[in-house]
């Protein structure tokens, strides 16, 4: 701790940071981790709410999947966990703004991401290591949902939104509500969000089932157990004024969804295990935050921010008889639930020490997390998650560049423990470690027209508390998947170079990196060709049958490299009486260990393109993502087929004379109805991606 206050102050003597990031534009962002407000210039995308009211309701993953460098790992319509630059789980990081959602959905594939997207004001996305200054470990990036529920200016004046839409895959609907006013000086937002959806339609054909003969089972024209239904309400108060603003918000979201896979440990040896059975997840949050600035304007600190969130997250799998099965189930076929449990207190504060020459900031951040698992299917027993963060930011504009660097330390404590599955002996493990980070970019405008950024980060991080302490049936991904307690800390060396083009008619982004990942954690599948050497002395007959039909796999760290790139390029005119957008997009994610054999579930190159017109009150989007076949696999991993997916909106907007708004939008998503698959799935087979689906959506806002 002493290097780093040293570190700290050599730093804050010299020169310059406020983050790192970049975009085809410069663009003011309000988030909250280690800064509130700063100017955004790394790789950034900053999507605004109404991209996403106006739009079908979806998950998170699936509302951001169509950006540059962004795509999904998907189990079904209820999840779709967000992957930055083939980067997923514990490296990216959702955050409710500004402070990181605390979930189970980094512990299990199928489960959901703990988010509301009602009533949003913007989804910010920081792309790559640069993203450090917002969360711990964030290698991959981060995710940041900003709404105002806890407002920092008072309402002007009272506003009512209230919408509905329905969907044609799913048969499903979803209405929302949310009222904002100022009454006598404290600011109030209320709202509500219910979402029904049944089972979603595949093209015909598109589930593959395999059976133990390797025949395929009855095809079906859609995906059984992929219904999903949430409930989500939010609260929020504060007060502002010149001094600053101080709130208080609670947010509870409670959802049911089905599990559309489940892979059987021991299947039965006269059919489907669960044919007669639905399986299914529930989950129920509530988050209390407080949240505030105070604007002290000393010699010393301008201004002090400060964020307080508890959340209380449970996440539980059961198993039902499904309706119209009359025969009973045996006492020893019965499955007892499974209960996930997430409870998690976060609190920090941030120092603006900025003076007329350069901004600086110091930060301070706490979390005490605690993590279980109960029940039959439980695969890990109970851990514990302690960071305390200190960080540093400081940005300064010279004659020719601006230097922006950020550093951060983090002590983290990982404390859990692993029961061995044979003899039932249980080994306890506290794991600490202070982890290092930093990040620095040099931005310079070559034109007025082209600008050019440069970014460099070294980002360190600890395993996960499920990369350590895993030991057990992992029926969601038919893995029987184990940890290792003595894994080393990863660290990231990112290199980033991006240019931005646009004068007023022509546009062009373009975005280069490569990341070097010393000691690269993945969960590896263990096949004829490969023992993982952590577990060299098992045997492998008697780990087959105490596995039955589970893929072995393991926890094991090895030197990788991301490379790729991202580019874009378009222009825009006028037409009729409107405005026209054409433009064209590709990303590519290269992921190899240094033995040679290719990073598994990294998703293949996409080309995008996409058309917008808008005049006066209407507003047209038609958008071809094109993905194409991933060859470059993992070991035990099967090539997927490329697809191409067609989406499109039309959205008419209707003045109520001058008291308010009526929005009418008209949707179709993969309207060529390709069976799609995600390569990034562990379930890809089993549970495509929907097939067509058309809706409409109503939003009045009063």
């Amino acid at each position: 701790m002493k290097k780093l206050l040293s570190t700290l102050i050599f730093f804050s003597a010299t020169y310059s940071n406020e983050i790192a990031s970049q975009d085809v534009e410069e663009i003011i962002v309000v988030t909250s981790a280690l800064i509130d407000t700063t100017e955004i210039t790394n790789p950034l995308y900053v999507i605004d709410g109404d991209e996403i009211l106006d739009d079908a309701t979806t998950s998170l993953g699936d509302a951001i999947d169509s950006y540059l460098g962004i795509s999904i790992a998907d189990y079904g319509a209820a999840v779709g966990q967000p992957i930055i630059r083939g980067m997923s789980g514990p490296r990216v990081k959702i955050l409710k703004n500004g402070m990181v959602v605390r979930d189970v959905s980094g512990i299990g594939a199928d489960h959901i991401n703990d988010i509301d997207l009602n009533d949003i004001e913007q989804i910010e996305i920081v792309k790559g290591p640069s993203s450090l200054l917002y969360a711990n470990g964030t290698i991959g990036g981060i995710i940041n949902v900003v709404d105002d529920s806890i407002s920092t200016m008072n309402y002007e004046l009272p506003e009512l939104k209230v919408g509905y839409e329905t969907q044609s895959v799913n048969d499903g609907s979803s209405e929302f509500i949310n009222f904002k006013n100022n009454f006598n000086g404290f600011n109030v937002n209320v709202g509500y969000k219910n979402t029904e959806f049944g089972n979603y339609d595949v093209p015909h054909g598109a589930v593959i089932h395999e059976e133990e003969d390797g025949h395929n089972d009855e095809e079906l024209s859609y995906v059984e157990n992929s219904d999903y239904a949430v409930e989500a309400t939010k609260f929020g108060i504060s007060r502002a004024g010149d001094w600053g603003y101080v709130g208080f918000s609670v947010d509870n979201l409670e959802s049911l969804y089905g599990i559309p896979f489940h892979g059987e440990e021991h299947p039965e040896e006269d059919g489907e295990p669960h044919e007669d059975e639905r399986i299914f997840s529930s989950t129920d949050s509530e988050s209390i935050s407080i949240k505030g600035s105070y604007e002290v304007n000393g010699n010393l600190i301008n201004k002090i921010d400060y964020t307080y969130r508890d959340t209380d997250y449970t996440l539980v799998e059961a198993h039902a008889e499904e309706e119209g099965h009359d025969e009973p189930h045996s006492p020893e076929e019965e499955h007892e639930p499974t209960l996930f449990s997430n409870n998690a207190t976060e609190y920090g504060a941030i120092f603006d020490i900025s003076n007329d020459i350069r901004t600086q900031k110091l930060s301070f951040n706490y979390v005490d997390e605690d993590s279980s698992i109960v029940g039959e299917e439980a695969f890990m027993n109970p851990a514990k998650n302690e960071v305390l963060t200190l960080g540093y930011f400081v940005g300064q504009d010279f004659d020719l560049f601006h230097v922006d660097l950020g550093i951060r330390l983090d002590q983290v404590t990982r404390s859990g423990s692993v029961t061995d599955q044979d003899h039932g002996d249980v080994d306890s493990y506290s794991i600490d470690g202070d982890v290092s980070s930093f990040a620095v970019s040099i931005g310079r405008d070559l034109s007025d027209t082209l600008e050019l950024n440069l970014g460099f980060s070294s980002v360190e991080r600890l395993p996960s508390v499920i990369e350590l302490f895993m030991n057990g049936p992992h029926m969601a991904s038919g893995r029987f998947e184990v940890g290792d307690p003595t894994l080393s800390s990863e660290t990231s060396n990112n290199f980033d170079i991006s240019l931005n083009f646009s004068n007023g008619e022509y546009f062009a982004y373009a975005s280069f990196f490569i990341n070097d990942v010393d000691n690269y954690i993945a969960l590896i599948d263990e096949d004829e060709d490969h023992e993982d050497e952590h577990h060299e002395d098992e045997d492998a007959h008697d780990d087959e049958h105490d596995h039955g039909n589970l893929i072995h796999a393991n926890y094991v760290q090895e030197d990788a490299e991301f490379d790729g790139y991202e580019i874009e390029f378009g222009r825009t005119f006028d037409l009729g009486a409107g405005e026209m957008t054409l433009s064209f997009g590709r990303d590519v994610v290269n992921a190899k260990f240094t033995d040679g054999h290719n990073v598994p579930r990294i998703n293949p190159a996409r080309n995008i393109y996409s058309l917008s017109y808008a005049q006066d009150d209407i507003v047209f989007k038609l958008h071809l993502k094109d993905v194409e076949k991933q060859s470059d696999i993992g070991k035990s991993e099967t090539t997927t087929a490329g697809y191409q997916m067609l989406d499109t909106r039309l959205t008419k907007t209707f003045d109520l004379s001058g008291k308010g708004e009526l929005k009418v939008s008209l949707f179709g998503r993969n309207l060529l109805d390709e069976a799609a698959r995600n390569h990034a799935s562990f379930v890809k087979n089993e549970v495509p991606l929907p097939g067509k689906n058309y809706g409409i959506k109503f939003n009045l806002t009063y």
